[in-house]
């Protein structure tokens, strides 16, 4: 079943499979028919995002087919590596890349949690309206069959950009500490709480310490727009690490972003309260 959704005034069709959207990457990707392709397999072959797609294959796929990772891997950020969906699907048995023949209605199809990864490489700004019309989207759909729990989007990519985190430490700063296995900790907790200072001004102990009476973490407590940046800087971060920037290098350009991001996602909270307001709505 196709659909369509417009962000930005461009249609993005999408398809439902099992009740999952897989948005058209190629219509994200460019309104140039010829850069589209080639925008798609530009970032298919960055090392972050085969890892990415790794994670959510592994967490979401159990016929995920491992053989060829590690070719892939080694091969990644060459200027030679060379990945199109169709060899991806083919060694892999993909679910979360979906290939379709045809001029009308075809071209690379993606989970939502794949799409926004692509969109947030591709444009951050197109990335963050993605992601405000799909929380609007379902909000209505909630609301449409009154069903008891609102839809989260933070949870629905809060995984695997928790995953790509952990693992751009794993792979390219834990290296150059040498620290034993029990010690590690520090360096991912260092790491959490650089994002913890840049959405919330604050660490994890700093906030526990203010706190105590408190049940959870400082992230149980926040808001669902601090959550929702905080799970896009993990993305960004993580993209920041593999180009090897120091972590004072980093904190700049995520202040930048989080500013930005927080700005925009609170304007438009405003804006949805004063017209529910002024509808006598609530």
């Amino acid at each position: 079943m196709k659909q369509n959704i417009i962000i930005k005034d461009r249609e993005i069709s999408f398809i439902l499979e099992n009740g999952e959207e897989y948005f058209n990457l190629t219509e994200i990707g460019s309104l140039d028919e010829e850069l589209r392709e080639d925008l798609v397999r530009s970032w298919m072959r960055n090392r972050m995002t085969l890892e990415s797609l790794i994670v959510w294959e592994q967490i979401n796929n159990a016929d995920f087919k491992s053989d060829a990772l590690d070719t892939f891997r080694k091969e990644a950020g060459m200027n030679s590596f060379n990945m199109t969906p169709k060899k991806w699907i083919e060694a892999t048995n993909a679910k979360g890349i979906k290939s379709k023949a045809g001029r009308y209605g075809g071209g690379t199809f993606a989970h939502r949690h794949l799409a926004l990864h692509f969109a947030a490489w591709l444009n951050p700004e197109f990335n963050m309206r993605m992601i405000i019309e799909l929380d609007r989207l379902k909000q209505e759909e909630v609301q449409r069959i009154k069903e008891g729990e609102r839809w989260d989007l933070r949870r629905e990519f809060s995984k695997i950009n928790y995953h790509i985190h952990t693992k751009a430490i794993e792979t390219h700063i834990l290296p150059r500490h040498n620290l034993p296995a029990k010690n590690q900790g520090i360096i991912y907790a260092s790491e959490a709480d650089l994002l913890n200072k840049v959405v919330f001004d604050i660490t994890a102990s700093e906030w526990k310490a203010q706190n105590p009476d408190k049940k959870g973490n400082l992230r149980d407590h926040a808001s669902d727009i601090q959550l929702t940046v905080l799970a896009n800087l993990e993305s960004y971060n993580a993209e920041l690490i593999r180009q090897g920037l120091s972590q004072e290098e980093r904190l700049e350009q995520l202040e930048k972003i989080s500013a930005e991001q927080l700005d925009v996602l609170y304007q438009k909270q405003q804006n949805e309260l004063f017209r529910r307001l002024k509808s006598k709505k609530i």
